[in-house]
Order: structure tokens, then sequence, then C-alpha cells
């Protein structure tokens, strides 16, 4: 049974995360994968059942069956859909996950922080990302819609 499309809610403010779904969208040749951006105006009413709140805690991905799944296992699927990042599947093995999980959940909660020390940008405001390049993929996203 095909899953896909895998829809990744990602945080938009977030200048590692935004890269990184910057790289997946180059690599998706085969449109394996969907970017939602959790701070769009119209998030919400497009995506009722994906709290927010909750998705800016824990990334969220959404395969086209309904799963939900959620922190690091939307990034090794992620990166399993495009054929990529294969050393991922380790860090899910029954053992390493749980250690990955506290790390994935240490990033999650401190990304701006991190971010700032890895890009020397904290956060990607809505109204820098045309000018920087930095943090697009929501306005590719948009694109994408059309």
């Amino acid at each position: 049974m095909n899953r896909y499309p895998l829809t990744l809610f990602f945080d938009s403010y977030c200048p590692v995360c935004s890269a990184e779904m910057t790289e997946l969208q180059k690599l998706d040749t085969a449109g394996k994968l969907r970017f939602e951006d959790i701070h769009v105006d119209d998030f919400a009413t497009r995506f009722p059942h994906i709290d927010p709140v909750a998705a800016n805690k824990i990334m969220h991905g959404l395969y086209a069956d309904g799963t939900l799944i959620y922190g690091l296992d939307v990034a090794h699927q992620s990166w399993r859909a495009v054929g990529q990042k294969r050393w991922l599947g380790f860090l899910r093995l029954p053992v390493m996950r749980w250690f990955s999980d506290l790390g994935y959940l240490f990033f999650a909660r401190y990304r701006y922080g991190i971010s700032y020390i890895l890009t020397g940008q904290r956060r990607c405001e809505p109204c820098d990302k045309p000018n920087t390049g930095s943090c697009a993929i929501a306005e590719q996203t948009e694109t994408q819609k059309l």
C-alpha cells in the first residue's frame, strides 16, 4: 500500500527547520512530500485535526491514509521518502529510539537557540523570507498550491 504523500507540518520561523524543508523539497523529485507551514493564517481552517500549538512543540506528519506520525519519525520517514540519510533508521531501533527521541525533544524545545548557534539567526520572520533567501519554504509552498 502506498501511504504517500506524507504531509510535513513545519515551523517556518525556525531557520534550521526551514533549511531542512527546503533541502527535502529539492530532493523530492517523486512528489512524495507535501509541506505545510503551521504559521499560515488559514492553517486551522485547512487542517482542523492538527493542533498548531502541539505541532509547534513536536513536528507532525500526516500520511495520505490519515496516519499521524510525530517528531523524529517524521524526519526519518521524510528523508526515507527522498532516499537520503538512511542512517536515521538506526535512531529508530528500539534502544536507540528512546535516546534519540530525548535528543529530538531537546532540539524541538530549544530550536531557536540552536538555530542561532548554527546559523546566526534565531528566528525567520515572515517579512525576512523574500529578502534573505533563507526560510523561503513557505513561499515555495504557496506556489505548490497554485
